[in-house]
């Protein structure tokens, strides 16, 4: 459990400036126990992933398919976006969020996130409503990659190589 610890907390010895990690700074701030956190965290990303997987199975009921998969869609990511602040917090999530290496995917998938709703409901438009899901599905996508050290530089050079 110490080695997931520091392996999420982003833990490093020799960049470790201030003297304290991001996991000692979440605790000292939060009155939730890491188990809890946990725990949270595991339910929180569960359940984003069961309204994903959801909402893609619902996806072909005649009529009402569309707008249920947009909104099962959209609250899976949420919810799975969401469970990151159970590790870190909500005001550290927000942060890490609007860094300037995350702020573009960011920015991307939430406004997906909105259009994804819009075009399902207010303007009915299914053929938009599966391009700003899969728009969606890929900012999400490339904003995770930003927490992995060096995978969008290997994702650019992977997709640069076959292109």
């Amino acid at each position: 459990m110490d080695k997931l610890k520091k392996v999420l907390s982003g833990e490093d010895e020799e960049n470790n400036t201030d003297g304290t990690g991001i996991l000692e700074r979440a605790n000292q701030a939060s009155t939730l126990a890491w188990g809890t956190r946990m725990r949270g965290f595991l339910l929180c990303f569960i359940l984003g992933l069961l309204c994903s997987i959801l909402g893609s199975c619902l996806l072909w009921l005649p009529g009402l398919g569309l707008p249920v998969f947009a909104v099962l869609y959209s609250l899976g990511n949420i919810s799975a976006l969401a469970s990151t602040m159970f590790l870190m917090g909500p005001c550290r999530q927000l942060k890490n969020m609007c860094a300037k290496e995350r702020a573009l995917a960011t920015t991307l998938m939430l406004v997906c996130l909105v259009l994804t709703l819009c075009s399902a409901f207010w303007w009915s438009n299914n053929g938009l409503a599966l391009l700003f899901c899969l728009l969606q599905f890929m900012a999400f996508t490339w904003y995770g990659l930003s927490y992995i050290p060096f995978a969008r530089d290997g994702i650019i050079k992977c997709f640069s190589a076959c292109f």
